[in-house]
This record gives C-alpha cells, structure tokens and sequence, in this order.
C-alpha cells in the first residue's frame, strides 16, 4: 500500500466524524453495508467509481479531494456561487491571484484583521451583562 491509498480511507473517515456519522449511518444513506465503509476506511480496499462520486455529492467536496490529490475540498461549481450581490468566489479568487505579493499580503492581513474584529464583536455581543 503506497501513501495515497492510506490518503482515501483516511479521508472518508475524517469526513464521516466531521458530519458526526456512525459507520452505519453512513452506509445507510449510501445505500451500501456498514463493512463497506469500515474496509473503505481501513484501507482493505477503495470504492468504485460510482461510490467515489456518490461520497463527494454527499460530503460536498471533489473527488480529487477524497482520493488524497488536493487538499481543496470544495466542488468546482461553489466558484460561481455569490458571495455578495456582486462578487462570486471565483472573482473573488480572480482578483486576489491579479495582485502582486505585497498587495496580496495586505489584503490577507486585512481580512485577517476583519475576521477578528467580526468575531471578537460577536463574541462580545454573547456575553451577558454582569
């Protein structure tokens, strides 16, 4: 077994805990045995094609990303999803690939700084008032 057959059942697990999944839970909604998913996970053998597939559709990540070829999780087809009225995410992405390194690092370390910003005022806006 080579690293990237570790890569997919690993992968399949990870997914299936994040969704707070039992093996047999994922097996019923994929319509297959709970000793699938566990030689799935345990890297005894790979699912087919059409298992492949069906697990990206239902986990909402690409096919590369289950077989361990990419760390990007997200399907092609959420780069024309809006973000905004105006902005899709690949123009999003578009933009920020024209920028020249020390722009691009300045519009991370803006965003960084707005995340922050949103988040600690959320947070600030939970706690109750003593």
């Amino acid at each position: 077994m080579n690293k990237t057959d570790s890569i997919v059942g690993a992968n399949i697990a990870k997914l299936r805990k994040e969704k707070g999944l039992l093996q047999r839970e994922l097996s019923s909604i994929l319509h297959m045995s709970p000793s699938n998913i566990s030689n799935y996970e345990n890297n005894e053998y790979w699912p087919d094609l059409k298992t492949i597939c069906k697990m990206a559709d239902y986990f909402q990540v690409t096919t590369d990303y289950l077989l361990g070829r990419t760390e990007y999780r997200c399907p092609p087809e959420m780069l024309n999803e809006y973000i905004t009225t105006d902005y899709t995410v690949r123009k999003i992405v578009s933009t920020l690939s024209s920028l020249d390194p020390s722009s691009l690092d300045a519009a991370i370390k803006f965003i960084n700084y707005l995340k922050d910003t949103n988040t600690s005022s959320q947070q600030h806006m939970e706690k109750p008032d003593a």
